[in-house]
């Protein structure tokens, strides 16, 4: 039976979602937004220090850490503040939508199980043909995707 509730959120959500998509376009700079934004600005390490309160060494290793990856959130948040920036946070889809993740395991778990009850048959030699074994997958993955079992991502 199909959740309308989970199948609406994962519309509104793949919705949401849509308008970032743009995004994956987007390379960081090469020394992390910090450091792009104060150098567009003509803002000085020394500057920025004061309006977050503190030294131009700390802001300096903010940079860095932004650049390799090990800042935290709530430190570029504190440092958008401080810059007149908004902080926008999000987690994008590789695929074209969550909807479309969702039917991408769907169909490799379909697939699992269709294929293991296929050997099994094989084995008392009653064989199916390939076309029935991707009718079969193809049932599965729906049936999958319509009732999302826990399962799903084991």
């Amino acid at each position: 039976m199909v959740d309308l509730n989970k199948k609406l959120l994962i519309e509104q959500l793949d919705k949401k979602l849509e308008k970032f998509s743009i995004l994956k376009e987007v390379d960081m700079p090469p020394r992390g937004w910090i450091n792009a934004i104060r150098t567009a600005m003509n803002m000085s390490l020394v500057q920025l220090a004061k309006r977050l309160k503190k030294t131009s060494v700390s802001v300096k290793e903010i940079e860095e850490r932004e650049q390799n990856k090990t800042i935290t959130l709530n430190k570029l948040m504190e440092v958008a503040e401080k810059l007149d920036l908004q902080f926008v946070y999000t987690l994008l889809p590789k695929e074209s939508s969550v909807e479309k993740i969702i039917e991408k395991r769907a169909l490799q778990v379909a697939r699992e199980i269709v294929m293991r009850t296929s050997h099994s048959m094989k084995l008392e030699e009653q064989e199916n043909k390939e076309e029935r074994l991707q009718k079969a997958i193809k049932d599965r993955a729906e049936q999958i995707k319509q009732e999302m079992p826990k399962y799903l991502w084991d």
